[in-house]
């Protein structure tokens, strides 16, 4: 029985070790750019930066990534300084490593030949205990473009609770 418990809590830690713990997303992204491919990188910090993280401390706003002499670099992330730390402290809006697979940043880079696309964070987490970012690759949408999105998310928005309400007037009809 005790070693049955113990698996149990062996399971559940894991899993919770697994869970991602988000640090910082950019919804505005998603609003302003028309998602064609994700991507999860890892990304190259200081200590100072990882403690910050750990805090829950970061915005993605006006972050993008580019790729300069075959690596992926993160620029405009701002990560603000830990407040415990000394001289060590890091720059709040330094450009930051991006850790790909070379044949990633190779189909990436072939992908970005293309007019209009970029590269925009989405999401910065912990998984696993390790910083990851998630990287879209976007193209920029034109004003009308995101006036329909937005007309479309009322109307399913407003379908939804037009099923909703027939569904109780259905079952009050059924008592």
């Amino acid at each position: 029985m005790a070693k049955m418990k113990t698996q149990r809590t062996k399971a559940k830690a894991k899993d919770d070790k697994d869970a991602r713990k988000l640090v910082a997303q950019n919804k505005k992204a998603r609003h302003d750019y028309l998602v064609l491919d994700t991507y999860e990188c890892g990304i190259a910090l200081t200590g100072t930066e990882v403690k910050s993280l750990r805090m829950g401390r970061a915005s993605l706003v006006d972050g993008f990534a580019q790729i300069d002499g075959g690596e992926v670099w993160l620029h405009n992330v701002h990560i603000p300084e830990y407040a415990q730390g000394t001289w060590t402290n890091h720059a709040a809006r330094r450009k930051r490593k991006l850790l790909l697979h070379r044949v990633e940043i190779d189909k990436l880079t072939g992908k970005l030949q293309e007019t209009g696309l970029t590269l925009v964070p989405l999401q910065l987490y912990f998984y696993r205990g390790r910083a990851k970012v998630e990287i879209a690759l976007a193209r920029g949408k034109k004003e009308y473009d995101k006036r329909q999105t937005l007309r479309e998310k009322q109307d399913r928005r407003e379908a939804d609770r037009a099923m909703s309400a027939a569904r109780r007037r259905q079952r009050s009809m059924a008592r």
